[in-house]
């Protein structure tokens, strides 16, 4: 496999290279219900991410990964212990000094790469817009193989479900605990407008669901997760590909 990884080189490795493409990887530190690790939105965007830019590189992308930013926008959920909630400001902030560390290097084409539903970063990309000269965008894994989901799950669940286990036995099976999974249900809301979306709110995630998931893990295997993981990577890695070799001119990203 190909060395993508900047945590894992030198500067011997890294000192005349021209990457075109960094990818930033965003998770979180959160309860995943009784069977999934806190540290899944990190593991899962790093390891996926990993997976992606070595398929890129194969098909001549010039891109480079980097650190994983292990924490995310988490208040909904500091009821539950030990979760660790960062500020939407105070993310963007840290997210546009890396970019702008990338532009200093000669960046300017950079994904982010997010395993964390609570991370919004559009609102960002709105406010780097005009301001930077680097095309920022954002990836959210779970929704690239989203077509494929009817063909394996019955239900998918939305956290620590059957796709997030079984893309969690696939990439770290020695920190899942099926032993200890549970189904996942929640409450209905009182408001019909909100039961359909019309409304939106932030939900207080402690009175919404009964074990800290949602969703039933319990059709979920590795070898689901694998047939997931692998349609992401060969869906990125070629839009990663495409992104190196393009030029940014006027009319980026448009023909």
């Amino acid at each position: 496999m190909h060395l993508v990884s900047l945590s894992e080189m030198t500067l011997y490795m890294v000192r005349g290279q021209k990457y075109e493409v960094a990818v930033l990887p965003v998770g979180s530190c959160e309860q995943h219900g009784f069977h999934l690790p806190y540290g899944t939105d990190s593991f899962e965007a790093e390891l996926i991410a990993k997976r992606v830019c070595e398929r890129a590189v194969e098909l001549g992308a010039k891109v480079i990964l980097l650190p994983t930013i292990p924490y995310g926008v988490n208040s909904n959920m500091l009821s539950f212990p030990m979760t660790i909630h960062i500020q939407p400001s105070t993310l963007n902030a840290m997210i546009s000094d890396i970019i702008r560390s990338l532009e200093k290097h000669g960046i300017r084409k950079i994904v982010l790469f997010n395993g964390h539903g609570g991370n919004e970063f559009k609102p960002l990309l709105r406010e780097l817009y005009g301001h930077t000269g680097a095309f920022v965008c954002i990836v959210e894994w779970w929704k690239v193989a989203s077509d494929i989901y009817p063909q394996l799950f019955k239900e998918t669940g939305e956290h620590s479900g059957a796709v997030e286990t079984s893309v969690s036995l696939a990439l770290f099976p020695h920190l899942v605990h099926m032993e200890w999974a549970a189904e996942g249900k929640v409450r209905k809301s009182r408001f019909e407008a909100i039961e359909n979306g019309w409304v939106d709110i932030v939900r207080p995630w402690e009175r919404l669901t009964f074990t800290g998931g949602q969703g039933n893990p319990a059709e979920a295997s590795a070898e689901k997760g694998e047939k997931v993981i692998s349609a992401v990577v060969e869906r990125i890695a070629k839009f990663l590909a495409e992104l190196s070799e393009s030029k940014i001119d006027e009319l980026f990203p448009y023909m």
